[in-house]
Formats: structure tokens, sequence, C-alpha cells
């Protein structure tokens, strides 16, 4: 297979981010890999463009960034009003691309698998609800499922986890996995309050305009979940204990700072048990990261202690994930 397929649900900042990436290292994968991606469709949230013979990517990007919404399009493309699953249903791709997120895609990705379509995603609620039912329909249909862009953006945790220790015993994990709070904790060392430093986190772009994802521990809950499907088996978000940074007070973060310790929100994963809460950290461990890194601690019985620090969102990075997914499920369509 040289020619591949890509259907792109999602066309915010990481779809498009995404898009840029195939459009400028297009060449490269096609010397380097002997891979050519032809992208036959686009959804955002108002519409889906379909073009069978492929889609301009610089046309698109254009359009979305000008008009600010697909469905504004009216040149020799057609614009369709599809869900989700109507879209996977009636568009032929080799390789569906989930950017989006929403939280019922699981419906959508066992349709795509269920027609031998490989999946690469970056939306996590799929995978930390219904990662049983998702990585057993990719293995029955020989399809691949890749999802590294899901935790620590394109820091290659997934992969290995999934594919490289395979010879370890998982004994635990330790992680800080959001870096939205990472920047809040952080501001507060340096003296701002909770909220000025939300707000600034808001204003750079660190936080969303409604960060309750990640002020109440949900998002670092989603990912610590997926850590723990891959490294002891299946579980779901609702069997994990989460508490956020919505309570922790100035005080809290000075009193830590005189013990000579930083306040993180930490992941503490264990086989069968996953909690995410505000831990103070002693100043040289390895999670008393700032600003909006990530890190994590794997304990194995072969390895020992093996610690991964990286970028936990930006949007090259997560396209870094998700684009790496997509030459991997495109090599593994192909049989290598």
């Amino acid at each position: 297979m040289e020619e591949v397929k890509l259907s792109i649900f999602g066309f915010g900042n990481v779809g498009r981010a995404t898009a840029r990436v195939l459009l400028e290292k297009g060449e490269v994968f096609k010397k380097k890999y002997g891979l050519t991606f032809k992208v036959v469709s686009v959804s955002d949230r108002s519409a889906t463009v379909w073009l069978p013979e492929g889609i301009d990517l610089r046309e698109v990007l254009n359009v979305k960034e000008t008009l600010g919404k697909l469905s504004s399009w009216t040149n020799d493309y057609e614009v369709y009003d599809f869900t989700p699953e109507e879209a996977v249903k009636e568009i032929e791709a080799d390789i569906v691309v989930d950017v989006t997120n929403d939280k019922n895609a699981w419906a959508w990705h066992m349709e795509a698998l269920r027609r031998g379509e490989a999946v690469v995603t970056s939306n996590k609620p799929p995978l930390a609800f219904h990662y049983a039912e998702l990585m057993g329909e990719a293995r029955k249909q020989g399809a691949p499922y890749l999802f590294e862009a899901t935790v620590m953006a394109g820091t290659p945790i997934i992969g290995l986890l999934k594919e490289t220790l395979l010879g370890d015993s998982i004994e635990s994990i330790r992680a800080v996995l959001n870096g939205t709070t990472t920047y809040i904790l952080t501001r507060m060392e340096e003296g701002a309050s909770f909220d000025e430093a939300l707000k600034e986190a808001q204003n750079l772009g660190i936080a969303e305009r409604d960060p309750s994802g990640d002020i109440l521990g949900i998002d670092a809950g989603y990912k610590a979940t997926i850590l723990h499907c891959l490294a002891f088996g299946p579980i779901t978000f609702e069997e994990i204990e989460v508490k956020g940074i919505d309570g922790v007070s100035e005080e809290d973060v000075e009193r830590a700072k005189r013990a000579g310790k930083t306040l993180r929100l930490v992941a503490s994963v264990e086989e069968g048990a996953v909690s995410v809460e505000p831990t103070e950290v002693p100043r040289g461990d390895p999670l008393a990261v700032s600003s909006t890194q990530n890190a994590t601690v794997i304990r194995t019985d072969l390895l020992g202690e093996l610690v991964i620090r990286g970028a936990g969102a930006g949007l090259k990075e997560t396209a870094s994930g998700v684009v790496s997914d997509i030459i991997k499920a495109a090599l593994e369509l192909r049989g290598e």
C-alpha cells in the first residue's frame, strides 16, 4: 500500500497541526517510508468535507482559519451534514483519525474497526471508558488501534509500555500528567494566587476556557486509567479515585515549600488501583517538574526505575504523536 487514505475528525488546533505536518513533511514520509497520504475527508463540528480524489490540505486549512467552520466552504468540494458515525459508514478510508474531544467517539471507533479500518486517536475518554471493547474489536478485525497522543502528547510513553517493555513486569507507575495544573501550582509557588495563575494559563492557551477537566483532575484521571490498561489490564475511569487541585490553597503550597517539597497533581498506578491527587513531592524527585512539563516514573522488575520526562501538551508535540501513529498504522496495514 503506497497511497494511504485518511479521514480526519476534528479540525481544531490539534487537527490543523496534524494537517500541517502531513502537508509539510509529505515528501519526507514518501522518501523514508514509501508512503503517500491522501486526506479524503475532514470533519469539524459544522460539517464534513469529502472528496474521494483527495482534499487540498492548504485549501482546507485556509478555509477553516479564514471562515472559522467547514460548513462555510462554497467551492467545488462536497460539504455534508454527517454525524461522525454516518461519515465513517459512508467514507472509504484506510485510517480514521480522531482528534476530537467527543466522549461518545468509542461508538464510531468501533464502527471503523468493524470495517477493517485503522483508528488513530488523541481522544482520551473512549479508552478511559471502553478500552477492553475497543482493543478486543481491533484484535478481532486485525486492525491497528493506536493512541500515543492520549498521554504525554508526543512523548512516547504509550509505545514504551505497549511495544518495548514486553519482557518486564510493571510494578508501579507514578506520574504528573497534566501540564495545566503543573503550571498553576508552579505560579502559586512563585507568589501568584490560584485565580491569577489560572487566568494566566488561560491567556497563554495552556488552560481551556472551561478548565474544569484539568482542575478537577479528570484529564489526569483519564490518562492514568489508560496507563493502567496498558501496564496491568483493563480498568475504567469509574473505578479510580480522583481529587483535583481546586481545593489547594496558597497555605498548602507554602507549607510544602517550607518542608523542601513541591505540590503536584500526582497519579499513582498499581495493579487494580489508580488514584490522582495533589501530593507533596521532594524537590529532587523526578516528578518535581515545573511549568507545563510532564514526568512519569515506571518501576519494573527488570529495569528498576525508568524516568520519562517531556512535553505533555502543545500542538506540535501532540501532532507528533498523532502523525507517528498514522505512519505506524499505515506500515502495519502494509504488512510491516
